[in-house]
């Protein structure tokens, strides 16, 4: 199995940077094999796709509403992965959802990840 771990959420004011972590952890997680990505969660609404970012960190992908504000990358070494929030606005207020694939390559997908984390509250205000 594999366990995912997310950290640094917080309330923060329209503007300000956030930085997520996500640590993995268990038998069945290889950071060479597994492409990694940020899904978020606002209230009343369905989870949706954030980032995604390759085993070897040299490709990721955004959904268009962060793409410029958001950057996600990976430490193997550590088995992380980041997601660095700049500009927030209070539209990304949400639950931010880790989650790991045994695919190699970049997904959007949520079908595409296996293994999920319990999630980290961001909250922005205006």
């Amino acid at each position: 199995q594999v366990q995912l771990v997310e950290s640094g959420g917080g309330l923060v004011q329209a503007g300000a940077s956030l930085r997520l972590s996500c640590t993995a952890s268990g038998r069945s997680f290889s950071s060479s094999s597994m492409a990694m990505g940020w899904f978020r969660q606002a209230p009343g609404k369905e989870r949706g796709f954030v980032a995604t970012i390759n085993w070897a960190g040299d490709d990721a992908d955004y959904t268009d509403s962060v793409k410029g504000r958001f950057a996600i990358s990976r430490d193997n070494a550590k088995n992380t992965v980041y997601l660095q929030m700049n500009s927030l606005k209070p539209e990304d207020t949400a639950v931010y959802y880790c989650a790991a694939s045994r695919l190699i390559y970049t997904t959007t997908h949520e079908n595409d990840y296996d293994y999920w984390g319990q999630g980290t509250q961001v909250t922005v205000s205006s």
